[in-house]
């Protein structure tokens, strides 16, 4: 009998568990578990040693501590449910971190009082729910494999350029400033639809500080990663054959990091600067690729959905505002409007939701005009572009919804239709403005603006606009919108 086997069958004989083993039993599972959830999220070692230390270390050492405590006399009447207790304590805390970060008390409060009537009465089953856990991490690390391989096998490919757009020289160099509103849908859509909201207010005061809109604009994704990695890296990524629109693998490392458009702007040297509500592109912490921010890695814990921390996203960008002897780009992220929500559980209904949204229009706008006459006072020939991410999803009960096949017109819209306003700051923004329809191809739009080099409109992209699904029928990305905005259906 091999080493292996003899461990194996001396456990299975023994009535008694070891802490040890009850120790990574708790923390085994959990850790595979949150690692498959939010392997997006994780890019550096220190998060590796972050998870390491909580869900195995901090186990085995309260187990070891444990072990030694239920030895002493006083202790006595107790210690058989002690060690069960904290198994199923650490166990059930570490899978609720896994599904919901952070710390919710009464869910906590609820998982001390289920841990204890369930160590308390059924101590004697120990060992089987132990055996329970094994087997679950088992299939944890089964279920893991494929997801560590995918992040191994990442190619950076899919970013690289047509053409030699990465060295575009500017004839002129005017101020950038990219404000990203999340979730607000383009104005066309807004005024019907599932929506049907009158913003002619905000419209009009676009028009008096010269701002262009650009009715039917959409998004290319149904999520804020998925189309900024799009965007900034000039490029299609179609989800990097993800299963979630909402995360896309690598996404941070290319808006943080390094991507086409900061390689250009450096080229024609720009300073870059990042401001946010909130640190959720920082979450796995990617190099700051700008050379400026209002958050940084150090803001933002290993467990977190990166909403939790906010900051005033108009006063740090105001403290910071200054002409600089060389041109600056600047992008601002504000997360109003934002979509419905995301669960079932927590949806207020299509009328519910709705009117949640219709409040957040009127917040955007409010920091909207906020941001552009401090800019416009400050910075008069600017190029101010205002881009949302997506749509706002009104229409559906919540986001999870659109995983679904629809034929729906107006719910398809409701996805994808999305905010395009800009402030041009010269007069041959015709030639080439007309080519806006979508997020992939601004920014080469911009250049060819910029550098006054029409040939780069030769290799813009495909303007379609992609969707996962994951239904019984229909499971991959698919194509919503065709390049011209009709509607369409085909897997791509």
């Amino acid at each position: 009998m091999s080493n292996k086997e003899r461990i194996i069958s001396t456990f299975l004989k023994t009535k008694e568990v070891s802490p040890l083993v009850a120790a990574f039993a708790a923390g085994l599972y959990p850790l595979f578990f949150y690692y498959s959830n939010n392997y997006t999220l994780i890019g550096a070692w220190e998060h590796m040693t972050v998870f390491f230390t909580l869900f195995i270390v901090t186990p085995v050492i309260a187990f070891i501590i444990a072990s030694r405590v239920i030895k002493m006399q006083v202790f006595k009447k107790i210690a058989h449910f002690v060690l069960p207790f904290l198994n199923l304590f650490f166990f059930f805390n570490f899978v609720k971190l896994a599904v919901y970060p952070g710390t919710q008390w009464l869910i906590i409060i609820g998982i001390f009082t289920v841990s204890a009537v369930i160590s308390f009465f059924f101590s004697g089953y120990f060992k089987k729910w132990v055996v329970i856990q094994l087997v679950l991490a088992i299939i944890g690390f089964i279920t893991l494999v494929p997801k560590i391989i995918t992040q191994l096998n990442y190619s950076t490919e899919w970013q690289k350029q047509p053409d030699d757009i990465t060295e575009a020289i500017f004839k002129s160099t005017p101020n950038i400033y990219l404000i990203q509103p999340d979730g607000y849908v383009n104005f066309s859509e807004l005024k019907k639809g599932e929506y049907g909201f009158d913003n002619s207010a905000f419209e009009g005061f676009l028009k008096q500080q010269h701002f262009k809109s650009y009715a039917n604009f959409r998004s290319n994704y149904a999520a804020t990663l998925a189309t900024n990695s799009s965007l900034f890296a000039m490029k299609h990524h179609y989800y990097n054959e993800g299963a979630s629109f909402s995360e896309t693998l690598g996404a941070r490392e290319v808006i943080m990091t390094d991507n086409a458009l900061l390689t250009i702007l450096k080229n024609n040297g720009y300073k870059t600067s990042f401001f946010s509500e909130h640190p959720y592109f920082l979450l796995s912490r990617p190099t700051l690729g700008y050379d400026k921010s209002n958050f940084t890695a150090k803001d933002v814990s290993s467990i977190t959905t990166g909403m939790t921390v906010k900051r005033d996203v108009l006063a740090d960008f105001e403290n910071n505002f200054a002409i600089e002897d060389s041109p600056v780009f600047t992008f601002i992220q504000v997360f109003n409007p934002k979509h419905i929500t995301r669960t079932n559980a927590d949806t207020k209904g299509v009328a519910g939701e709705k009117a949640i949204y219709l409040d957040g229009i009127k917040t955007a706008n409010d920091k909207l005009a906020r941001l552009i006459t401090l800019i416009t006072k400050k910075d008069p020939n600017a190029l101010i572009v205002i881009m949302a991410d997506h749509g706002g999803f009104v229409g559906f009960e919540h986001t999870g919804q659109a995983y679904k096949k629809t034929e729906h017109i107006d719910l398809k819209r409701s996805i994808f239709s999305a905010i395009l306003t800009v402030k041009w700051p010269y007069d041959k923004e015709e030639l080439y403005s007309k080519h806006l329809k979508s997020p992939v191809n601004l920014f080469r739009i911009l250049t060819a603006y910029l550098s006054e080099e029409p040939r780069f409109l030769e290799n813009l992209q495909d303007d379609g606009s992609y969707l996962i699904l994951n239904d019984n029928e229909f499971k991959g990305v698919y194509k919503y919108f065709d390049d011209d905005g009709e509607s369409t259906f085909k897997k791509q």
